[in-house]
């Protein structure tokens, strides 16, 4: 690895250890469907966005709900201290497209359809309100 490289990459881990997130990597939903939740909780303290998510039908919901619980433990791991109500928010969401499975479906006169089943990656990033006032 070049010295420049390196820099770079130390920066990028220095980085990384202010910001608090969580990941969920390798789901076997489609993306599409995925965005649905993640966009219902984007920007929301975190206290409301869990009951956002236990209340939704949506199947993805359960699993973002799992996430969020751990990027807030994820947190409190590094400030050592508890969550309080009203403190953190759900900073950043985004869903990524991953590997897809593509397989073939039997149809008429001899032909396949292809069916491709899709999969994606979950990062999401929660703050404090205190955090974000100081960058803008």
């Amino acid at each position: 690895m070049g010295a420049r490289k390196r820099i770079s990459a130390e920066a990028r881990k220095e980085a990384q250890k202010t910001m608090y997130f969580a990941k969920l990597r390798n789901v076997p939903t489609s993306p599409r469907k995925m965005r649905l939740v993640a966009d219902m909780i984007r920007g929301l303290e975190v206290n409301r966005a869990l009951g956002v998510l236990k209340f939704s039908s949506k199947e993805a919901s359960a699993r973002i709900e799992k996430l969020l619980r751990s990027a807030i433990a994820n947190w409190e791991q590094k400030n050592e201290r508890k969550a309080e109500s009203g403190e953190l928010f759900v900073s950043t969401v985004f869903v990524d497209s991953a590997s897809m499975l593509k397989r073939l479906r039997p149809a008429p006169q001899g032909r396949g359809y292809r069916i491709r089943k899709r999969s994606n990656h979950v990062t999401l990033f929660v703050d404090t309100k205190s955090n974000n006032d100081n960058q803008i």
